[in-house]
């Protein structure tokens, strides 16, 4: 059984399709044991609430230095011992100690295609803001491996989306989320689940 750590930091629309993909079989031998959030405010953690998974808020302004905030991170991590842990809309950067103890052990699901709109300040809205402002035709989502690098690891999984000529950046990336992220972020971890293939992650 693959154990799944979520880590959030909004509304948590991806860690509702990995509950949902669990719930009706489309992601098989997997357990989200645990939901992090740096946000105490966020809904996600109302969805883990809902689901009867574990939650628990760890945010960098709770501490005074940020190497105490990385430490608790990677502490409640090592607590709850996740063999994959998946950053599904999570707004803070890992911090490279926890990328080395994780290695090929965490994914992140990012709405664009990558290499297109992806590094530093590319998240969120601003993604397709800019997919916008330079009149590209299609866009989509990434599912791929976390390493030190900003949106830079191996890619697991895409999928790509039409550009509308009456898109809003708000329109486009609804239809990212409805089409691509929510489809293959829990296609991404059922195979993961399936093959255990850890000796190559």
């Amino acid at each position: 059984m693959l154990k799944v750590v979520v880590c959030v930091s909004g509304g948590g629309t991806n860690l509702q399709a990995l509950i949902d993909g669990v719930k009706n079989g489309n992601i098989r031998n997997t357990d989200i044991t645990g939901v992090i959030s740096n946000n105490p405010c966020a809904y996600a953690m109302k969805r883990a609430e809902d689901a009867g998974i574990p939650s628990f808020c760890i945010s960098p302004k709770d501490f005074e230095k940020r190497d105490d905030f990385n430490q608790a991170l990677i502490d409640k991590l090592d607590e709850l011992k996740p063999d994959l842990i998946v950053l599904a809309g999570f707004l803070v950067i890992l911090p490279q100690e926890l990328i080395q103890l994780y290695r090929n052990r965490i994914i992140n699901i990012h709405p664009s295609l990558i290499p297109s709109f992806c590094g530093t300040g590319y998240y969120g809205l601003k993604v397709h803001e800019a997919a916008l402002e330079r009149g590209v035709k299609v866009t989509g989502a990434t599912v791929h491996f976390v390493d030190e690098g900003t949106d830079t690891g191996e890619i697991i999984m895409q999928k790509a989306v039409e550009v509308l000529v009456e898109d809003t950046p708000e329109s486009l990336q609804r239809r990212v989320m409805e089409q691509a992220e929510w489809v293959i972020l829990p296609k991404a971890v059922d195979a993961i689940a399936m093959e255990q293939k850890f000796e190559y992650l």
